[in-house]
């Protein structure tokens, strides 16, 4: 069995042939293009599928959308405004499931069935990145919510008094913990970093204000890890993302605050692990959708 794998960003979009063990048999890559992304979209697919037989299409794409309609509006792709993403591809490849989901509840669903959740029924799968985002596995099986937005942890409140979000709240995880919002409170304290890396760089030289600033976004993260993990009594929270990747920089603070507040006897043994699938993961968890699908679709 084959699935079609895309995973959609704001920057770039990845697809791949994956087999029922999780394999990703080929993959291409391209820059997303944002105002009119589906000519290159559908170029890269048939590219990569060729003259193959498919027997499914998952999608994990960026949000929001409306759910499991698969109707589009990614924040960071200005061209897709209520674009029918699912029903185009349905119309590409009739006749073979095609489901979509949020791109975070597809890492948490990859992490599940092939990473570092793997064997754990409870777990909350979380991307720190340009945003942040989060999906839940309870009893085995990826919870949705009412509108396909179960787990969004990036909106959990860590400062009331906080930044402002996109969201229009204020000190949201989001707000305090994104990558691009890491990197602007370290250039408000002087810092020359001017993307996430180049601070994390900084920070593993011993920079002052770049430490500070990962120890801010580490203390957030951690704080809000332990208040879900209380939530929802889950056994494992599984970190990835381009920020997750800093190291102890980010890692250090991020444990000390979750040690410090995961203080409940049934928390004891809660692992807050990074991803063990990195780059693969958002096209194994588009996948998962189609080859574990009674675990991870409720679409249909």
């Amino acid at each position: 069995m084959t699935v079609l794998a895309v995973d959609v960003g704001g920057t770039k979009m990845a697809a791949g042939l994956v087999d029922e063990d999780g394999v990703v048999r080929r993959h291409s890559r391209i820059e997303t293009v944002p105002g009119e992304p589906w000519p290159s979209l559908v170029a890269m697919l048939d590219g990569l599928v060729g003259d193959e037989r498919i027997d499914g299409v998952g999608v994990g794409c960026g949000g929001p959308m409306e759910w499991p309609a698969g109707v589009v509006s990614p924040l960071n792709i200005p061209g897709w405004r209520g674009f029918p993403l699912r029903a185009e591809l349905a119309a590409r490849w009739p006749g073979v499931p095609v489901r979509l989901h949020n791109d975070a509840i597809t890492f948490a669903a990859a992490e599940h069935w092939r990473g570092a959740g793997r064997h754990v029924d409870d777990m909350v799968g979380m991307v720190v990145s340009t945003g942040v985002g989060g999906g839940l596995v309870l009893g085995g099986r990826i919870v949705d919510g009412a509108s396909g937005n179960g787990g969004h942890i990036g909106h959990v409140v860590v400062e009331p008094d906080g930044p402002l979000c996109t969201c229009g709240g204020r000190g949201c995880l989001e707000a305090v913990a994104r990558g691009p919002a890491t990197v602007a409170w370290a250039r408000a304290q002087g810092s020359p970093a001017t993307d996430g890396r180049a601070l994390a760089e900084l920070a593993v030289q011993g920079d002052p204000v770049a430490l500070a600033a990962f120890a801010r976004t580490g203390r957030a993260v951690g704080t809000v890890v332990a208040s879900v993990a209380a939530l929802l009594d889950v056994r494992v929270v599984v970190i990835g993302g381009g920020l997750a990747d800093a190291g102890r920089v980010l890692w250090d603070p991020l444990q000390e605050a979750f040690a410090a507040q995961a203080r409940l006897p049934y928390l004891v043994g809660v692992r807050v692990v990074p991803s063990a699938l990195g780059g693969d993961a958002g096209l194994l968890g588009a996948a998962a959708l189609v080859l574990a699908g009674d675990r991870y679709w409720t679409g249909d």
